[in-house]
């Protein structure tokens, strides 16, 4: 194929949550569709067989153009994993990662997949690792030109199992009050973005142990910008957490409430610093 010149790396991963297939299907179209037009190698990868999953991309141009000469492929989660198998999230971040650069080996600008999970993530031990992989191909994405819609059904997974899942996004269309996703690069350890209310404090523990963010030279640097509000309990999650890994948290918001909240409870490894 001719050669793109490869733009800078776009960050996209998009948690979409759906009770309408044909919903999901539209949006995957346009999704892919914006991919092929950018020089972009595409997969579909669902549950189902390979004429089904094709039958669901009828309306994007080319298609069949685009799986001859492998710009876009189709990939069924039925052939790749039994319907209990816990993910590697490691393994799986590796599978992206070389199919990304596969992808610009071969001439492509980038990647981007649609990847509906929701057989994946039935139990609650499929849904733990699965939420650490979300965190971190989210990490790989901010480096490297792939992007991702992640979809899951609702009308299969009930609230709190999709909120496990859509928090560990850095945007989604489901109802979560925070996001816990790979920061910038250069910009921290990772980003936290909403609200954390005493609603969620056992929702963003668990992300906080999943994502399972390391110190780099003792600290602990979170980009909290887009943060509106955090909660005395969250702090102390923040410090609990940064105490283990022997470091001290650095939270940088634009929020100077958190800063009077961090000094009132006394934290020794907590350090809020106000942005401007």
């Amino acid at each position: 194929m001719t050669s793109h010149a490869a733009p800078p790396p776009a960050y996209g991963h998009l948690c979409w949550v759906y009770d309408d297939p044909a919903a999901l299907d539209s949006r995957a179209v346009a999704f892919l569709g914006a991919g092929l037009a950018a020089g972009e190698r595409v997969w579909l990868a669902a549950a189902g067989t390979h004429a089904a999953l094709a039958r669901r991309l009828d309306g994007l141009p080319g298609l069949g153009n685009a799986l001859r000469r492998g710009a876009a492929r189709i990939v069924s989660v039925d052939d790749a994993y039994r319907i209990d198998e816990i993910i590697d999230p490691e393994i799986q971040v590796r599978a992206y990662a070389a199919a990304t650069e596969d992808a610009l080996a071969a001439g492509y600008t980038g990647f981007r997949v649609v990847a509906e999970a929701t057989s994946l993530v039935r139990t609650p031990a499929q849904r733990d690792a699965f939420a650490r992989y979300e965190h971190l191909i989210d990490r790989y994405m901010r480096t490297r030109p792939m992007s991702a819609i992640c979809a899951y059904d609702r009308r299969e997974l009930a609230g709190p199992a999709i909120a496990e899942l859509a928090c560990m996004h850095a945007d989604s269309n489901a109802d979560v009050l925070f996001h816990l996703h790979a920061a910038a690069p250069g910009d921290g350890a990772f980003a936290l973005a909403g609200e954390l209310d005493p609603s969620v404090h056992r929702l963003f523990a668990a992300a906080l142990d999943r994502a399972d963010p390391r110190p780099v030279d003792g600290r602990l640097v979170i980009d909290g910008n887009r943060l509106r509000f955090i909660d005395h309990r969250s702090l102390i999650e923040l410090d609990e957490h940064a105490r283990r890994r022997g470091a001290t948290a650095v939270l940088r918001t634009s929020r100077s409430a958190a800063a009077r909240l961090a000094e009132l409870l006394d934290l020794p490894d907590v350090r809020v610093e106000v942005t401007r």
